[in-house]
């Protein structure tokens, strides 16, 4: 494991600071080969860090694609949301309709629970049901159970779609099955997949059990990566339609990284699985998450005017985390720009400048350079000193 320390020189002034990184090998490694972009045989996707959002890999990301059931990761996310704010519990009993009865033809040939008709079927059943089998009977039973009908749970689902910024997505069902503009995005669903494991990290668990026997009738989880032990996989769902070809969002965490990868309309369930493990290899083998800075670390004093103190403590309100490469470790710099003039009183956490991570000429991100404590006005005589003293400064 490379193990290297970052120390900061620090040049500051009034109005610009520069902080330059060293890199200090701890002990001896070898250096990671420079990856070239591994080869998808997919329509659309995408590979991105969850603890950092960076998009290490994509291809035609962007594009509208029908996602199958891979639009159930929405019904469960909603779900997981009703249980969190009470709205259901898990002990409820829903009352299976026609509309989601496993012998309705609209289902026959897809995936099915076989819940029955006139039945009551426990919400954390449905919910199970749902993320292991893909269970199209077990999404409008609950669609039925939280919004009335399956139309008005779309509605919700767009809603939900809207907040978490899933900019290109529209739902028409809960169950994924083919309906005109039923459509979403790589980006989109790695979107959703980072807002279900972010917001319920308990019900996430459920994307990593195997199999599940309701009705006496035992049915493995589609994911084939979960049998994968050495990637680390646990989650998140798979789809399938004629349309839609053969999808697969997963998610796995390895040493100090969580990965999200997206593919979409491969041409077999195996296509899926080893394109998705590809692309999960490669960014567990050449890229790494460093954190040169820490919530509320003091990067510099700077100056104030008109102030009850000549100087305050600037950092960041969160932690600068970065996904890079591994062989750039060393090659990591942070430029500052910090306000001209900065005029008390200041608040704690009141933005007054911007850090710029860089590698070689690339930026790679920006972040605000806040106060870390408050400086309040100064006395009459305080403001006018120091009015006098900016006077001649300019």
């Amino acid at each position: 494991m490379l193990n290297t320390m970052l120390k900061a020189f620090i040049k500051f002034n009034i109005h610009y600071i520069t902080v330059v990184f060293f890199t200090v090998v701890l002990a001896p490694a070898t250096q990671a080969a420079q990856p070239g972009n591994p080869s998808i045989a997919a329509k659309s996707y995408l590979l991105m860090d969850y603890d950092t959002g960076q998009i290490l890999l994509e291809e035609n990301a962007g594009q509208l694609l029908p996602p199958a059931s891979l639009t159930k990761m929405m019904t469960s996310y909603i779900i997981a949301d009703e249980l969190h704010k009470g709205n259901i519990s898990n002990e409820d009993q829903v009352l299976i309709t026609e509309n989601a009865w496993a012998q309705n033809p609209k289902l026959k040939g897809g995936s099915l629970m076989f819940v029955e008709v006139n039945k009551y079927v426990s919400v954390e059943d449905l919910h199970r049901g749902i993320v292991i089998q893909s269970g199209n009977d077990a999404s409008i039973a609950m669609a039925e159970h939280i919004s009335g009908t399956e139309d008005a749970f779309a509605d919700l689902m767009n809603k939900h779609a809207e907040r978490l910024g899933m900019k290109d997505t529209f739902f028409v069902n809960s169950t994924g099955l083919p309906a005109d503009g039923h459509i979403t995005t790589a980006r989109d669903l790695a979107i959703l997949a980072h807002a279900l494991i972010k917001d319920f990290p308990e019900d996430y668990g459920l994307y990593a059990e195997k199999e599940f026997t309701f009705n006496k009738i035992t049915q493995q989880n589609r994911n084939e990566l979960l049998n994968d032990k050495g990637l680390g996989v646990d989650g998140i769902k798979t789809g399938h339609t004629e349309e839609a070809g053969y999808c697969l969002v997963s998610s796995a965490e390895k040493g100090n990284m969580r990965l999200i990868s997206v593919v979409m309309g491969t041409d077999s369930k195996a296509a899926r699985a080893s394109q998705s493990r590809k692309l999960l290899n490669h960014g567990f083998r050449f890229y790494t998450n460093v954190k040169p800075f820490t919530a509320g670390q003091e990067l510099k004093k700077a100056r104030v005017w008109k102030g009850d103190k000549e100087e305050f403590s600037v950092g960041l309100a969160q932690n600068a985390h970065l996904t890079i490469l591994k062989t750039q470790q060393d090659q990591l710099q942070a430029n500052y720009t910090i306000n001209k003039q900065i005029m008390a009183p200041i608040k704690k956490g009141q933005i007054v400048g911007e850090v710029f991570f860089k590698i070689g000429e690339q930026e790679v991100k920006r972040m605000p350079m806040v106060a870390l404590e408050n400086v309040e006005e100064a006395g009459f005589f305080g403001r006018m000193w120091d009015s006098m003293k900016l006077w001649f400064e300019d």
